[in-house]
């Protein structure tokens, strides 16, 4: 048990990080948007926005998931989950948790070598920044990793509460 809190209050903290650098990415952007308003109606511009931009929501939307998560933001079927009886809802949450996190792990593997070749092979962007693509690409795999360590320790916690489960299904 105690494991089981230290790794969800690492988790925590790696997810409030991510959700940080999300906040960050989002702040960046705004600005980046209004220079690139602000340059082009002098006539000229950073050409680099659409490159950047694209770079940043990817960025952003990997590495805020897990924090969205923890927080119970993601969208759920309460419809469906509202009509099954407590005692029956755990293994659900459980499957759903594991398949999730297998799903990330599985993807993730091959993101990792896609970011590996991109950086071993010298791989940049076709424009006139000329990006290392194995940055951006670094930062999905990472959110990837975030998310994958969250289902996980989300699994785990819902095998060590489940008796809390079976026991709010014997309430009246």
């Amino acid at each position: 048990m105690i494991l089981l809190r230290l790794a969800e209050r690492l988790s925590m903290l790696l997810n409030r990080l991510g959700a940080l650098i999300a906040i960050v990415l989002i702040i960046y952007m705004l600005g980046h948007i209004l220079l690139e308003i602000l340059m082009r109606s002098l006539g000229k511009s950073t050409f680099i926005m659409d490159e950047y931009i694209g770079y940043a929501v990817a960025a952003m939307t990997f590495l805020g998931l897990p924090y969205v998560l923890e927080k119970g933001g993601l969208i759920r079927v309460s419809l469906i989950l509202d009509r099954i009886p407590k005692k029956y809802l755990w293994p659900l949450e459980l499957f759903s948790s594991l398949i999730t996190a297998s799903c990330f792990i599985w993807i993730s593997i091959f993101w990792f070598r896609n970011v590996q070749r991109s950086y071993s092979r010298g791989v940049i962007s076709e424009t006139l920044a000329e990006t290392p693509i194995w940055i951006p690409e670094g930062a999905v795999l990472l959110g990837m990793w975030l998310i994958s360590l969250s289902l996980v320790v989300r699994a785990l916690k819902i095998l060590c509460l489940r008796s809390h489960y079976l026991s709010e299904s014997n309430k009246p």
